[in-house]
């Protein structure tokens, strides 16, 4: 095996018959921020809790610096959990929540209250030590389960759908403070959530899930960018996806199916039935002056939504769906009937081949 967390061939059968976990290979490189995305029931999880020893494989490996994990009980694989539900003892303090992993690992007493202050002191609850959970915000709750999943210095930290709990605002400084927390530790960190943001803002790489499988691994441009696949196309971010067809002997061009033809860059793009993808916020307004190879849509809009910053328009080109994500232009331009004539460049597009 190559990295410092490897996984080969992970299989979970509950019952013989379906895999919730099925043949899941991942390498993890020391030092590294990956997040687990996917829908609920999609093995994210269990994978995790093989990781963490909650749940044992029916088969595969698992090696952590050369050591094999399934050889280990939880408690002795050195590895940090924080939950969503945070699992804080209530009739503990903040600071006897943090110690407590520090005492049942036997150390020294001389170094535990000191490990235990410098953790509470980097999320930032050195004022907070002796309040008890029922009186913390979530969010305070949440930094105790984090430093309570560091003391100890695990080799991995594990965190399942931490944030899970906690309303936008608290939700997105949470997220900050992980990815800060991360930088000052540099702790190898595998992150479970279904939250396509927090996917993107917080991740090295990023791994998707689909029933029980591994669908792509990529850096968060690279599954925005380039999806593997349809289903990841649709899962992260928001995206306009018209089924057509390629001739091997046009390959920069695609004939869409109730569209016509468009321009794309030809490079690497697979050939017969697929499916094209363009991000909205991909499509432009056309301009006066816009480039004669650039791609048209004619969009009749439906709806708008004023986000501030941008504005979706909602509606069709030809009677297929249709999303543009437009930066500057002004929503009292724009209303439900209008024809609004849109733009794109071919290297916009993203081809896959149709499954």
């Amino acid at each position: 095996m190559t990295g410092y967390l490897c996984l080969r061939n992970l299989v979970k059968s509950y019952d013989g018959k379906i895999n919730a976990v099925d043949d899941i290979s991942i390498d993890i490189a020391r030092g590294e921020f990956v997040t687990f995305l996917g829908p609920s029931g999609s093995g994210k999880t269990t994978t995790l809790s093989m990781i963490a020893g909650f749940e044992q494989p029916s088969s595969g490996a698992i090696e952590l610096g050369g050591r094999d994990l399934l050889l280990s009980k939880p408690y002795q694989r050195n590895i940090g959990m924080v939950f969503q539900n945070y699992a804080l003892f209530p009739h503990m303090s903040a600071l006897q929540n943090v110690i407590f992993p520090l005492k049942m690992r036997h150390f020294p007493g001389r170094e535990i209250g000191a490990r235990a202050d410098k953790m509470l002191a980097l999320v930032g609850l050195s004022a907070f030590a002796h309040r008890y959970p029922r009186e913390l915000s979530g969010g305070q709750q949440q930094r105790v389960a984090l430093a309570r999943g560091l003391v100890f210095n695990p080799d991995v930290l594990l965190l399942d759908e931490p944030l899970g709990a906690l309303d936008k605002n608290l939700r997105e400084q949470m997220q900050v403070e992980i990815k800060r927390i991360h930088r000052e530790l540099a702790i190898t960190t595998i992150y479970v959530t279904h939250d396509q943001t927090e996917a993107m803002t917080m991740s090295d790489r990023i791994v998707v899930f689909s029933s029980g499988r591994l669908v792509q691994i990529g850096t968060p441009l690279e599954v925005y960018d380039r999806p593997a696949s349809r289903f990841v196309a649709e899962f992260i971010g928001d995206s306009n996806i018209f089924a057509g067809t390629i001739d091997p002997s046009q390959p920069d061009i695609v004939d869409l199916a109730g569209v016509g033809q468009v321009r794309v860059a030809a490079a690497g793009a697979p050939h017969g039935a697929v499916d094209l993808m363009i991000r909205p916020e991909k499509l432009r307004a056309e301009a006066g002056d816009a480039a004669p190879d650039l791609n048209r849509f004619e969009m009749t809009i439906d709806d708008i939504i004023n986000y501030g910053d941008s504005i979706l328009v909602i509606g069709k080109t030809r009677g297929l769906p249709l999303r543009a994500r437009l930066f500057g232009a002004k929503a009292d331009t724009l209303s439900p009937g209008r024809v609004l004539r849109l733009t794109w460049a071919p290297a916009d597009a993203h081809i896959l081949a149709r499954r």
